[in-house]
């Protein structure tokens, strides 16, 4: 079975004993940082059957908490939940929330059905297989919130109101002070020892200085026997605490794009085979009577695109998967990035030799439109005119690489109006009427033309699959491997429908 996770962020509005929170989990019809929506009802089958668990960091084999309640809202999945206070795990995860240190949720789930946006490039989750919620480091989302924390404060086995415990006097409160040593409690105080500043104010010196200026005196001296010890700094003293803040910057890299024009289907098998219509020959004609009506022409021919397999791995330690509250979740993130990130690349410009994909830029029968002396948008256009004309289909997306996109953005008029529109007009980005998608995964000075949702598809036979285990002597080392891949067939089934722009 495969597993999928989604977090969300997290706020903390009270504090409290009990163990019980009450949090949205999840929301319905936003878009988070996968690209991906989550459907109101996606829960709904999935409750009926059972309540989910809480776990931590998606750890199964530590539970911390029962589900009191699980309600879809029109909001989003609202869960009411109980740490186990009882077990170590279940109060450290509970004092996290509490103190902050925790702020984020996500869910464990498995896709049950979906459905594709093309005009947003998103992927909707219609209906969900939910398993287990978890408190973990990294959200995903930030429309998510900790709705409240059940206060339970009791003192001798009665229970004191909010009131009465905010009225409970400061003075009241024992103060945590660091034992320096030196006598103890019940013996001879210690002399106070007065400071440099105050020294000077009290001295004769200071006092005979200050009547002599008043009669007049321009000139005065002071002379004070003040012993100066050695300064106490941050670095002979307690150095200063500092809290790392849960910010990750991440590394300045390609953002997968392309994926968002390519149709996806589902595969069982180990290559996606289908058949393309070679022949068509249409004989249709007015005929006279008694004439021989025309015989028309029909032909196939089976074609084959062999699975291909993408993947990445990284070992960690158990110590940093234990100590990293959140740590693995975010690892395998990170390499689910690299694999969606090396599938775009193959899409353009795999070289289809084994195990290499079949990019569009090596695929036989693609046709070309050379700039020459034309501006971009025209040769853009004239490309689009071949996908029509020769390809017989509708160009529905360009691909092109910043540089040159940036170029296409920057015309202007003799008089310098900006032909593509007010550089101060937001807006999708758009030529002749069709998506643009601009990624540097394309080749510089080169664009392509095509009608991606009728003639490529981008066929599934393994989604997106982490994998946690041993090698060798791993296991004696405390080491794991985390290993993310996926198995997909690229299909170009009609490549006159696609044209390459050179020279851009």
């Amino acid at each position: 079975m495969e597993l999928e996770r989604k977090s969300y962020k997290a706020s903390v509005q009270s504090s409290g004993d009990s163990g019980e929170i009450t949090a949205l989990v999840s929301v319905f019809n936003n878009i988070d940082r996968a690209k991906e929506v989550v459907r109101p009802g996606a829960f709904k089958a999935s409750l009926e059957k059972r309540k989910p668990k809480g776990v931590w960091a998606h750890d199964w084999t530590k539970p911390i908490a029962k589900t009191l309640e699980a309600t879809e809202t029109p909001e989003g999945l609202v869960i009411k939940g109980q740490f186990n206070l009882d077990t170590q795990a279940g109060r450290e995860a509970y004092s996290n929330i509490k103190f902050g240190i925790i702020d984020s949720f996500s869910i464990g789930y498995s896709i049950v059905k979906e459905s594709r946006d093309k005009e947003k490039g998103t992927r909707n989750l219609d209906e969900l297989e939910l398993f287990e919620w978890s408190p973990v480091l990294v959200g995903m989302n930030e429309d998510t919130r900790l709705l409240s924390i059940k206060n339970a404060v009791a003192t001798s086995g009665e229970h004191m109101s909010a009131t009465a415990d905010k009225s409970v006097s400061e003075d009241m409160r024992p103060v945590n002070r660091p034992n320096f040593g030196g006598n103890p409690l019940g013996q001879r105080a210690l002399t106070p020892v007065k400071g440099v500043g105050e020294q000077l104010v009290e001295s004769k010196e200071y006092q005979d200085f200050l009547r002599s200026h008043s009669r007049g005196s321009e000139s005065a001296s002071i002379t004070l026997d003040v012993s100066l010890k050695t300064l106490m700094l941050t670095t002979t003293g307690w150095p200063v605490e500092s809290t790392r803040s849960s910010l990750v910057v991440p590394y300045a890299t390609r953002q997968p794009e392309i994926t968002d024009v390519i149709p996806t289907v589902s595969t069982t098998q180990n290559a996606f085979v289908y058949m393309e219509q070679t022949t068509f020959t249409n004989t249709a004609a007015e005929t006279a009577e008694g004439a021989l009506k025309p015989e028309a022409t029909l032909a196939l021919t089976e074609k084959t695109s062999p699975v291909r397999k993408i993947p990445v791995w990284i070992p960690v330690t158990d110590e940093q998967l234990e100590d990293v509250p959140g740590i693995q979740e975010w690892i395998e993130n990170q390499l689910a990035f690299m694999v969606r990130q090396r599938l775009d690349s193959q899409i353009v410009n795999g070289t289809g030799v084994t195990p290499n994909l079949m990019g569009i830029m090596n695929v036989v029968g693609v046709q070309t439109q050379a700039k020459g002396a034309d501006p971009t948008p025209d040769a853009i256009f004239k490309a689009m005119t071949k996908v029509r004309v020769t390809g017989r289909a509708r160009p529905s997306a360009v691909l092109i690489h910043p540089n040159d996109w940036a170029e296409v953005q920057l015309l202007r008029t003799t008089d310098g109006i900006y032909i593509a529109g007010s550089p101060w007009d937001s807006g999708p980005s758009r030529i002749w009427g069709i998506p643009v998608i601009v990624s540097d995964a394309v080749v510089e000075n080169t664009a392509i033309v095509g009608d991606f949702s009728n003639y490529s598809l981008l066929a599934e036979r393994k989604g997106m699959t982490i994998k946690v285990g041993y090698q060798n002597d791993d296991f004696i080392k405390n080491q794991r491997s985390i290993v993310a891949e996926i198995r997909v067939a690229m299909v170009w089934s009609r490549p006159a429908a696609f044209c390459l722009v050179t020279g851009v």
